[in-house]
């Protein structure tokens, strides 16, 4: 019996060996000792391919898009040769399981676990651990993948992952430099982190502004895996953190998914004690925002988690940190290897009961609301239901003629009437879940200190009148949008001005160099009433157009934008066509500061605003380069969030307000309008707070300080703003605007200007905002304009395009370039 023992022994050791060394290491692909070195992002690939290559019975690498720097996208589907024989039927399997797909599954026993690295480019050591986890799931754990398929994203952010390693292979010294004042351990702006357009991808799950988001929820949505990860770094004095969470949980989080995640937590910390590594679990990271790499996958029924280890853009190859431990590389990579490991064990111990509660997961019958009805502008219902249609939620046009619930607009019970155009979203469907999510009036919070914003409620973020009820409304499938009518000859054409539709529609004629005015008064012409704001192509205006009628359709066609004919310039009510009260619009020079001072982020939303959403150009100036810029080149000065203490000297702040007063005009967003605010010659001053009670704040005990400093502030909390819509920055709005505040930073309402929106109501729909906080709040700023001889400051205290999903504040930053003091001179 011994003898039998010891040959097989043998023989499997033989086979285990035989297989291990079949397949590749990293060191063996890349040409050096994984963690000496950082791997581009296509070495990082090239290893992945190589893998693929060797066992192809076990490895399938998918393209699954490219990034805006055209760099390709890939996915690792890893498992055992029976699975990868099965691996569409497992597909199916599993979203017939979630309801996602018709028919009963023929088996649910495999787990599907999803491992994603690098969505922050400068916190590289993920994908190198990608590359190790790899290998020693096929070297070292085959019987882990016997019934588990993992899914392998080695860098969701390859153009993030390259900006950062080229900067430092540049940079760094050999050997390295544990000096954390070392230059290759303090990035310049805008460091690694963000994608092409510096957005941050582990926000954007949900708003899929992004390309790399939206081919990667593409896939995602075909597989829905039953544990995702985000694999991410921390600062260097920070040991590693993993699963449990902290609070708050969003509410539909299940019992299972919160016990799950911390079995999973107590698993890493069996091997993390073994070798007496450092680590910490519930506390900072919250499963409550929906928009990030553990919270959506969460809300699709996975278990979503983050691991954090130490390091990130600073720690390089090597740093000593303030503990005096040398932090290197390779124990980084090292740490993500093992949870991810540990990570596909648990899924594999647990693979029928995952699949049973994710099963669970999807019977929403005991969600409050069953249906949200969203009724309002056309153009925003169609924008909103392009982002549903990415996360394959369902929609529909009601069929009831009355709908009663939560009434949005006011934060109380009411009711209104709808028609056929109005959107209804059950939650009686298989992500009913997120629907909720996306859609609840109020999140419930149960704790107020959070990672993130604490509100992004859709209607408020859409600009629709919504109700949510607690009743099923009738509802059917919606019909298909009627084709344009083609353009006859006429005098001239109208455009209605109240979407981002318009903006682009805009955008696109005067890029053809069409003349267009807009309106500052409400006219009507052939029984027709058009409002403030409204375009108006005419074709006396438009001589220099070759066949001008037929280009315009064409424009038009492609926008799927529809025009009004009218016949005459003599309006039926006044102003007429050729009224001082109707102008032309500027085919604005624009300009955005970019640069050490700013915002990488809100410069990055800004940069893809116009080249993504407007199509109209903008030019990049560095704040470097400032003193030297000559700003009679351009029209509007775009200021985005920032500190410009450096670069608005006196020298060039004279300069600024020169150039103002000629006829430019700034547009200073967020943290901009501290460079304006109590200054000389400027309206714009803060507002204190009254509390200043310093007495009561000192004798507040040490460790109840960071909760009661919570009164003074507000986590992305929302807020209905009073709008003056006469003025030209409000065109296309109604007399409200629900705004997003991000921030307790609040401005005084402007002496000498215009208050375009401004806060008299303190009440929070949603979120979460201090009370202090709130009642500084009233009678303040949230946009404005101060005149300055011929042109114009800006002021925008809410970033309108924050992340890129608050749709309603676009139309306001347009506004703010081509209608604001449309007297400013052209080149």
């Amino acid at each position: 019996m011994q003898k039998l023992v010891f040959v097989l022994l043998v023989v499997f050791g033989s086979l285990s060996l035989t297989s291990a060394q079949t397949i590749p290491s990293p060191n063996d692909v890349l040409g050096y000792d994984i963690g000496t070195q950082f791997s581009r992002n296509h070495q990082v690939i090239d290893y992945f391919k190589a893998v693929e290559t060797a066992v192809p019975n076990q490895v399938k690498l998918v393209n699954y898009g490219k990034t805006n720097e055209r760099r390709n996208m890939y996915l690792a589907f890893v498992t055992s040769e029976a699975n990868m024989k099965n691996l569409e039927t497992i597909r199916e399997n599993n979203l017939k399981n979630a309801g996602l797909l018709d028919g009963e599954p023929t088996a649910t026993d495999t787990a599907i676990v999803w491992l994603s690295y690098n969505v922050h480019g400068n916190e590289a050591s993920s994908s190198e651990a990608a590359m190790l986890t790899l290998y020693k799931l096929l070297s070292e754990e085959q019987d882990l993948l016997n019934n588990t398929i993992v899914i392998i994203d080695p860098s969701v952010n390859p153009d993030g992952r390259d900006r950062y390693i080229n900067w430092y292979n540049e940079t760094a010294s050999t050997p390295y430099d544990i000096d954390k004042q070392a230059s290759e351990h303090n990035e310049p702006w805008p460091g690694g982190r963000p994608n092409h357009y510096l957005f941050d991808l582990n926000r954007d799950w949900v708003w899929a502004t992004q390309v790399e988001t939206e081919q990667r929820l593409e896939v995602y949505n075909k597989w829905m895996p039953h544990v995702h990860v985000d694999f991410h770094e921390q600062g260097i004095n920070e040991p590693y953190y993993f699963a449990p969470a902290a609070e708050p949980f969003h509410e539909i989080i299940t019992d299972w998914q919160r016990d799950f995640q911390t079995q999973i937590g107590q698993n890493h910390a069996k091997y993390f004690d073994a070798e007496g590594w450092l680590f910490f679990t519930r506390e900072r990271f919250d499963l409550l925002y929906p928009s990030y790499g553990d919270t959506y996958p969460t809300f699709m029924g996975a278990m979503g988690m983050t691991y954090e280890q130490g390091g990130h853009g600073m720690a390089g190859l090597g740093i000593l940190n303030d503990e005096g431990h040398v932090l290197t590389l390779v124990e980084r990579l090292t740490h993500h290897t093992t949870t991810g490991i540990s990570t596909v064990e648990m899924a594999s111990k647990n693979a029928k009961q995952l699949n049973t509660e994710f099963k669970k997961f999807f019977n929403n019958a005991n969600l409050k609301y069953k249906s949200y009805v969203l009724k309002g502008n056309e153009d925003k219902l169609s924008s909103l239901k392009t982002l549903l249609n990415k996360h394959q939620i369902a929609f529909e046009n009601a069929t009831s003629s009355k709908v009663s619930g939560y009434h949005y607009a006011t934060g109380e019970q009411g009711s209104f009437n709808v028609d056929s155009n109005a959107l209804v979203v059950h939650s009686n469907q298989p992500k009913g879940k997120m629907v909720k999510v996306l859609f609840e009036p109020n999140t419930l919070l149960s704790d107020s200190l959070t990672y993130d914003i604490t509100a992004w409620s859709l209607p408020y973020a859409y600009g629709l009148d919504a109700i949510a009820t607690t009743s099923k409304v009738s509802s059917n499938t919606m019909a298909s949008k009627k084709s344009l009518q083609v353009l006859n000859d006429a005098y001239g054409y109208v455009s209605k001005w109240d979407s981002m539709e318009d903006a682009q529609f805009l955008a696109a004629l005067l890029k053809q160099d069409f003349k267009v005015r807009f309106t500052e008064k409400p006219f009507s012409s052939n029984d027709k009433t058009f409002g403030r704001g409204s375009l108006i192509i005419t074709k006396g205006d438009n001589k220099h157009i070759e066949k001008m009628v037929s280009k315009l359709n064409g424009i038009a066609q492609e926008h799927a934008h529809p025009l009004t004919e009218i016949t005459s310039g003599f309006s039926q009510k006044t102003p007429d066509i050729g009224s001082p009260d109707i102008k032309l619009v500027n085919q604005q020079k624009i300009a955005v500061l970019s640069g050490d001072g700013t915002s990488s982020l809100n410069y990055g939303e800004i940069w893809h605003f116009f080249e993504q959403q407007l199509h109209y150009p903008v030019t990049s100036i560095n704040t470097d380069d400032f003193s030297n810029t000559n700003l009679n080149k351009y029209n509007v000065l775009i200021l985005p969030n920032g500190n410009y203490r450096k670069v608005l000297s006196e020298d060039n702040m004279t300069k600024l307000k020169e150039w103002v007063r000629a006829g430019g005009k700034v547009i200073a967003i967020d943290g901009a309008l501290r460079s304006f605010a109590g200054k000389d010659g400027f309206s714009l001053s803060y507002k204190d707070s009254e509390d200043d009670d310093d007495q009561k704040d000192n004798l507040t005990p040490y460790a109840d300080r960071e909760r009661e400093y919570s009164n003074n502030l507000i986590t992305g909390a929302i807020f209905n703003a009073k709008v003056d819509n006469t003025h030209p920055m409000a065109f296309g709005y109604e007399d409200n605007y629900f705004t997003l505040k991000l921030g307790s930073s609040a401005y005084n309402l402007l002496d000498s200007g215009y208050n375009v929106a401004y806060l008299n109501d303190t009440k929070v729909y949603s979120g979460f905002a201090g009370q202090n906080a709130v009642k500084n709040l009233d009678q303040t700023l949230v946009f404005g304009e101060e005149t300055m001889g011929n042109g114009s400051f800006i002021y925008m205290v809410d970033n309108p395009l924050f992340r890129s999903f608050w749709e309603n504040g676009k139309l306001f930053f347009v506004n703010s370039i081509f209608m604001v003091n449309n007297n400013a001179y052209e080149l």
